[in-house]
């Protein structure tokens, strides 16, 4: 459990570390949405 948790942060701090403005960070929320959509099919 504890590994997952980890992982999480790591892929957080990663996620909004590539984000330098609010657009940024909007289209890579729109990507992980739809990486998420494309996991579940």
């Amino acid at each position: 459990m504890r590994n997952h948790i980890a992982l999480i942060g790591v892929f957080a701090m990663v996620f909004l570390g590539g984000c330098n403005t609010v657009q940024g960070l909007g289209k890579d929320i729109e990507k992980g949405g739809e990486a998420i959509q494309k996991a579940v099919k």
